[in-house]
């Protein structure tokens, strides 16, 4: 039976500004178990990021309750349970590729045939074995993301964050990423947590699509995917997957009709 690795319960968010409160989150309720791939999808300012961030203990929820691999945010953070991929690759450009996926392991304070080992076979699992002595600027966009990626995964989480990875490249290389990703997941059975703001590419990775709704960020709905766990970019024209993207995009649609009503 499943674990719960992240549990939501009516989790609130509200930043005090100058122009007075701005209310990010309401009423989160979310049950992430392990294996799971979930991405959160939802119109831009609806507080994706924001959930994210709050799982990774980068920000605090002033309502609610919520944990991470059964402990808060921060004492995940702290015993280092999760990995994060950042919107842009974040890497060094003094550093090596191998250097760069090696920077938490350092600080870690690993010793260097842990961390070798390591840095090897995550660029390995990213199919980047060969461009350990390159530095950031000789690679694609693509290939950063994928060193990003096993930076990440060096750590040895068991969670992944992903703050919409993908978002920068064109469609031919986030396709074709898409796909290592979805590969990535199967070798690891990692749990992941991935943020997006495309409808194709959160029904072709995900177990669940969170539907959410502008701000206050709420969820609108849920999306259990029965497609099969090992897919090819092809299950994107099938009935199938088209039913589910229908009703993510329905979700969508319902959430700014919510708003409206609301404001």
């Amino acid at each position: 039976m499943s674990e719960s690795v992240i549990q939501v319960d009516n989790l609130s968010l509200t930043f005090q500004t100058n122009d007075g409160p701005v209310h990010a989150l309401s009423e989160i309720d979310l049950d992430i178990q392990q294996g799971d791939f979930v991405s959160l999808i939802g119109p831009s300012g609806c507080g994706k990021t924001t959930l994210l961030r709050v799982i990774a203990d980068l920000e605090k929820a002033t309502g609610g309750s919520i944990l991470v691999n059964g402990v808060s945010p921060a004492a995940a953070r702290l015993a280092r349970g999760y990995g994060y991929v950042f919107q842009a690759a974040g890497l060094y450009p003094w550093r090596t590729i191998a250097k760069n996926v090696s920077l938490p392991l350092e600080i870690m304070g690993l010793d260097r045939t842990t961390r070798k080992e390591r840095v090897a076979r995550n660029l390995a699992l990213v199919n980047l074995e060969g461009f350990e002595k390159k530095y950031p600027w000789q690679l694609s966009g693509g290939m950063q993301q994928r060193a990003s990626i096993a930076r990440a995964l060096a750590v040895e989480p068991d969670l992944l964050l992903m703050d919409e990875p993908f978002g920068a490249l064109d469609e031919i290389v986030r396709d074709h990423l898409n796909e290592q990703l979805l590969a990535l997941w199967g070798k690891t059975n990692k749990t992941v947590v991935f943020v997006t703001h495309s409808i194709p590419e959160a029904v072709y990775l995900s177990t669940h699509i969170v539907v959410m709704s502008p701000r206050p960020g709420r969820i609108q709905d849920i999306v259990v995917s029965n497609l099969p766990r090992e897919r090819t970019l092809d299950i994107r024209e099938t009935p199938e997957f088209l039913t589910i993207a229908n009703r993510v995009r329905e979700g969508l649609r319902a959430g700014h009709s919510y708003d409206d009503v609301e404001s």
